[in-house]
């Protein structure tokens, strides 16, 4: 379980196709604290630790991340085709936070790291210190987002500022403000580029606990 708060962007600092997926390194400060096993969502996608390694050189000396260690993550052929993590590239950051410790603070809201699907960035504004950020939203996801509620954007917890749907896809708004531009991925974003979606998993069970009555 997480919460959507992101610790920290890391950065992709090795990939490998294999036979039966992608793995990939990715620079973190925390890496001396993780342990084989463990679950870390990375741009919101829930992805297991395989093991701590060195970061990959970068060309023309140092290492990406300075010299910190990277950690690595298979990533499933099911993995790849439903997120766009199979496309990043050496260089690119990603959303990182650990799972939710049993005793930790919850500030965010419920997040499973369960990718809905991907969307793309559709605007980008500056409005004084803070940003708003559109998004599409696949007719599949509409009904599952409303006004002012919550939704996981990469990894990132947010509330929905303003939402647009109709009988096909729809857009909504979200409200960046500074800290979470800096600390983020959204920083790089730009119209066009990808991003994953997680739902609100209470409207999922709100859904189902109904279904027989409608």
């Amino acid at each position: 379980m997480f919460t959507g708060i992101v610790e920290e962007t890391g950065e992709v600092v090795g990939r490998e196709r294999t036979e039966g997926g992608l793995r990939l390194r990715v620079s973190a400060s925390f890496c001396d604290e993780l342990s084989v096993g463990q679950s870390i969502a990375v741009s919101g996608a829930c992805l297991t630790v395989e093991g701590v390694v060195p970061a990959e050189p970068r060309e023309g000396g140092g290492t990406a991340g300075a010299d910190e260690n990277a950690f690595e993550l298979f990533l499933s052929a099911e993995t790849v085709e439903k997120t766009y993590l199979g496309d990043v590239a050496v260089g690119d950051p990603v959303n990182l936070e650990r799972a939710l410790p049993a005793d930790g603070r919850f500030d965010g809201h419920f997040v499973q790291g369960h990718v809905d699907g991907t969307a793309e960035v559709v605007g980008i504004e500056q409005v004084g210190d803070d940003w708003v950020f559109s998004f599409s939203l696949p007719a599949s996801m509409g009904r599952y987002v409303v006004a002012k509620g919550s939704v996981c954007v990469d990894g990132i917890s947010l509330t929905v500022a303003d939402l647009r749907t109709g009988e096909g896809d729809g857009e909504f708004d979200v409200a960046i403000i500074p800290e979470t531009y800096r600390l983020t991925n959204l920083a790089s974003k730009s119209v066009g580029d990808p991003v994953h979606l997680e739902v609100d998993v209470v409207a999922k069970y709100v859904e189902s606990l109904v279904e027989g009555y409608v």
